[in-house]
């Protein structure tokens, strides 16, 4: 039984990646496996708030943060103020680059001075990155081809770590972080674990069967179903995004272990 931290009242974070139990069945059709979290940094607004001057400084302070990663998280950090096109499409093709137009972003304020301030970096082997500005002030990204949920989780709580060991040193501050809430983010629904851990997986049965059979199959698990083209975007074929469903309430172990479940 999943013990939940609702009883409590305050929420508990766990990253201690020891305690997973198996992984992901090779047999399954999972094409790529993609963990995020999101992270403010304490004393800097949420991006429907934050001056320009802040969101400058957020972004200032991750390009000095980020060249002290070091190893398989080393990599470049690329602004997108006066990005080269070829870079552009380099991160289009990777599917790596956010873009402007998402509506709840901008009825919220959150594209307010777009592209200023914004940014992605990503290691060499492009298997982590952050998103520096969008949403949150960073969305920390681990992610590879195939279902090695075990390893992309490693790799991420090991980014996390080295982000907030780097800003730490940077600027003297943490992140921001609620004893009910957990991880403060720009959107109410992140609040927790700001974790959403997904993969694509090809579904052929479901396609047919349609989508609802399949939204109620995930219910049933704590997971969701989405289109593989985000949030807002449709389904292509059979090919699905299955993720966690609750961020709050919940320890990431526990999250990560619900979808290799």
């Amino acid at each position: 039984a999943v013990v939940s931290t609702q009883s409590t009242g305050k929420h508990t974070s766990d990253m201690d990646v020891s305690k997973l139990k198996g992984n992901v069945n090779p047999a399954a059709p999972v094409v790529s496996t993609r963990i995020r979290v999101g992270r403010s940094i304490d004393g800097f607004g949420l991006s429907p708030g934050i001056t320009k001057e802040q969101r400058l400084a957020v972004e200032n302070l991750f390009k000095n943060a980020s060249k002290k990663l070091e190893g398989t998280l080393a990599g470049t950090y690329y602004p997108l103020t006066g990005m080269e096109e070829a870079v552009r499409k380099q991160l289009v093709d990777d599917h790596f680059l956010f873009m402007s137009g998402d509506p709840n972003l901008q009825v919220s304020g959150m594209e307010r001075d777009w592209p200023e301030g914004r940014g992605i970096f990503h290691n060499q082997e492009k298997t982590f990155l952050v998103w520096v500005n969008e949403e949150d002030q960073f969305r920390i990204i681990s992610m590879e081809k195939g279902g090695d949920v075990k390893g992309v989780f490693s790799r991420l709580v090991d980014g996390i770590n080295a982000v907030a060991k780097s800003v730490k040193e940077e600027s003297g501050k943490d992140f921001m972080l609620d004893e009910k809430y957990g991880y403060v983010h720009s959107c109410p629904t992140n609040l927790g674990t700001g974790m959403r851990a997904s993969v694509h997986i090809d579904l052929p049965g479901y396609a047919k069967e349609g989508i609802d059979k399949l939204k109620a199959r995930c219910e049933e698990l704590s997971l969701q179903p989405r289109g593989t083209r985000g949030e807002s975007g449709g389904m292509t074929g059979c090919r699905f995004d299955i993720s966690n469903k609750h961020r709050l309430g919940y320890s990431e172990i526990q999250l990560v272990q619900t979808m290799i479940d």
